[in-house]
């Protein structure tokens, strides 16, 4: 089974689960810019929009997970997770009016799992 470049922990899940029931279907985007842009950024689906240069690194419980491209070259040997905490980031994220913010936690793949990756989807 291949390896997942995106995994996501219960406490975010929870908060997506809140967010849809208010939004509907969500979707993920790290663009890598500065401060909190470099922060997941949660939109309901079709709010965002990609294109080019940006690349699908899978989806997280549903929802699809971009990342732009440039940045994914330097997280291209990381697993990321998207958990969430207490805080108000300041983005255009969904989830700031809940006073919880998502966030990205990483550790390098081992050898073994970059041979095995889910693949990428270019948008």
């Amino acid at each position: 089974m291949p390896i997942k470049r995106v995994l996501i922990t219960d406490d975010a899940k929870k908060i997506m689960d809140d967010l849809r029931e208010k939004h509907g279907e969500l979707m993920f985007h790290q663009s890598g810019g500065c401060c909190d842009g470099s922060s997941p950024m949660c939109y309901k689906a079709g709010q965002f929009r990609v294109g080019k240069s940006d690349v699908k690194l899978g989806e997280v419980y549903g929802a699809p997970f971009y990342m732009a491209k440039d940045q994914f070259k330097y997280w291209q040997y990381m697993q990321l997770t998207l958990d969430v905490k207490e805080g108000r980031g300041s983005s255009f994220s969904i989830e700031i009016p809940m006073g919880v913010r998502f966030l990205i936690k990483s550790k390098m793949f081992t050898e073994k799992q970059l041979e095995n990756l889910e693949p990428l989807n270019a948008e």
